[in-house]
């Protein structure tokens, strides 16, 4: 007779999701505190915008790191959380791009930001590979596209490899931490083509 998994309680699965919705929350009400209190240098926009971009990479990154998890621990609730990592990442994505807009270049200077700045085609791409995960993440669009759908959302791992790009790109001389970060994604990639087959990475291909 197999032993009591305190994992599997209902309680403990509800406490668990709250948990991982509040802590993806934090950075905007970080944010938002920051913002009130003046403690956001001085340039307020550009530390918005750069704040809303980085919790998306992670949260991007924190969504990827479930399936890992679920593998290593050999505890599937990693899973239940990762559908709303991914609508978070999205969420801050948009974020991200409406204070890039508000801030940094205006909405009538997007000719011109494309062009002076490439770095924000790489975003741009990063973000509309987002865009068609987060309008199929319904319980009714999985059962809708059948397998398609697992198709679809290897556009996932089009979007952080481009989202990497993006930030690494404008980085500069300060490097070091989104070296770390490509080495992440490496590594995610690498245990995903490891586990799956290099072809799960590639999106829209069929098996």
């Amino acid at each position: 007779m197999s032993g009591f998994d305190w994992r599997r309680s209902p309680g403990f699965l509800l406490t668990f999701r709250l948990s991982a919705a509040v802590i993806a929350a934090l950075p905007l009400m970080l944010l938002v505190r920051n913002f009130f209190a003046a403690g956001l240098g001085p340039d307020p926009g550009q530390a918005v915008t750069e704040s809303l971009g980085i919790a998306a990479f992670q949260l991007l990154l924190a969504t990827l790191c479930m399936t890992p998890l679920r593998r290593w621990t050999k505890w599937g609730g990693w899973l239940r959380i990762r559908r709303m990592l991914g609508l978070y990442a999205f969420f801050y994505a948009a974020l991200h791009i409406l204070a890039f807009l508000q801030f940094i270049v205006g909405w009538f200077d997007l000719w011109a930001a494309f062009t002076k700045r490439p770095y924000i085609i790489a975003g741009a791409v990063a973000f509309m590979c987002l865009v068609p995960l987060a309008v199929t993440s319904t319980k009714t669009m999985v059962r809708r596209l059948g397998g398609g759908w697992k198709r679809l959302h290897r556009l996932i791992y089009l979007s952080v490899v481009v989202a990497w790009i993006h930030f690494i790109w404008q980085a500069r001389s300060d490097v070091g931490e989104m070296v770390l970060y490509g080495l992440v994604v490496l590594v995610l990639l690498a245990l995903r083509g490891y586990w799956s087959g290099w072809s799960t990475l590639i999106p829209l291909k069929k098996e």
